[in-house]
This record gives structure tokens, sequence and C-alpha cells, in this order.
């Protein structure tokens, strides 16, 4: 399980951070709200904590940005400000739950492991994805161009997967790094591309419209022009 903690304050971020990750959960950082939006909306988390007051990005301001792209991601705000006009506000946002400084961390932790655990169970098991002539079945881990069974390797299923879960939408080199091979990515490794090329020369062996287009300086995106 992935969280990603949003706080300025150095102490209280490695505290939260230590006491997450000594729970079992892997943990990422960020330290501004600018640069903590811009994570929260190219990886997948199960969970993000955001304090409320940042520097460049407040954290309501950061909580309409994610909310708007429709990422249903678990949200708990961490805030001083503690008046029930304060935490209306924070929860009619988009926030899943409000959490008043100063904290004791075995509340905190008791609140992330509810938030995930209540998620999880909600989420639809999805064992299909379809997008235009492409079919892809989980349970039998395959994938069709039309009527064409594909012959793909691991790594190569994954990518596909994940771009059409995330199909219309530009995903980031970084994110697909991280959600296939699961470690941080390297921007200097041109394993993405080399999978991509071969994904897509499968996808177009029998002439058939590309779906897979590369954004310059974004990612890519699975789409049908």
């Amino acid at each position: 399980m992935k969280i990603l903690v949003i706080e300025d304050d150095l102490t209280t971020r490695e505290f939260i951070a230590k006491g997450l990750r000594e729970h079992g959960f892997v943990v990422d950082e960020a330290d501004d709200g600018h640069k903590g939006l811009m994570m929260a909306t190219s990886c997948e988390y199960q969970l993000i904590i955001l304090d409320r007051m940042l520097p460049i990005l407040d954290g309501i301001k950061v909580l309409a940005a994610i909310r708007a792209t429709e990422n249903q991601t678990p949200i708990l705000i961490l805030s001083a400000m503690d008046s029930v006009e304060d935490r209306v506000t924070g929860l009619t946002a988009g926030s899943d739950d409000y959490l008043t400084k100063p904290f004791a961390l075995a509340e905190l932790i008791a609140r992330a492991q509810i938030l995930v655990k209540r998620h999880h169970s909600s989420t639809k098991v999805v064992t299909e994805y379809v997008y235009d002539d492409l079919r892809l079945d989980m349970k039998s881990h395959r994938v069709w161009r039309g009527e064409r069974l594909l012959n793909l390797q691991q790594k190569e299923f994954l990518l596909l997967q994940y771009l059409m879960e995330h199909a219309e939408n530009v995903v980031s080199r970084m994110s697909l790094f991280e959600s296939v091979w699961s470690y941080h990515f390297d921007p200097k490794t041109n394993v993405i591309d080399v999978h991509i090329a071969n994904l897509r020369k499968k996808l177009e062996e029998n002439g058939e419209l590309g779906l897979i287009h590369t954004i310059r300086g974004a990612g890519y995106v699975l789409r049908r022009s």
C-alpha cells in the first residue's frame, strides 16, 4: 500500500512517514503543494495525507485540483485550523477525513488504515478492459485486437493494462515505470521506450490504427487519434 504525505514541516513529515513505514506502508513525500499535486496526479496512491497550510499551493487548492481530475484516492487533511468551519470547508472540498494538529501518531495510523481499507473494499474489481477494438482479459491474461490474439510479454501486458486503465489520459513515464517495474524511475533509462515500441509493433502488426501516442515532454496516451 502506497501513501503520499504532503507536508512542508520536515519534522512532522518525517515523523508521519516513519510511523507509516513501520506499519508496512510505502511512503512518498512532498514538501510543497505544487510538488505534491504533481505526484498525486502522476502516480497511483492508496491514500494521500495532505497538510492544509502549504507553500506555493495551499492544501485546499491541491485537494480541489486532485478531485477535478476525477481522482477518488482517499485524502486525509492535517491542519492546525480546528474550528468547525475549517473542518467543514476541508470535508466539503472533497477530503475523506480531517485530523487537527497536534495529533497522536496512533490515531493517524488508525485513520489511515480505515480509509485505505474502506476504499479498497468499495473499489470494483475489474476483470476486463475494452477500448476501441482492444480487449484485455485479466483472468486469462490475454489481449485481443479485434479477433486477433496478441502474443504479449509480461511487461507489455502490464504496460497496456495501465494505459487502458487510464485511457485518453496522458500518463507520465515515471508513473508507468513505477507501476510496471515497481521501483524508482531512472530518467536515463530507455526501458520504457523499448517496451512501448515493441507493444506498438504488436498492436499494429496487421496495419491497424495506432492507439498509443507519445506526448513530447509529458508521457504517453492511449486514444484513437
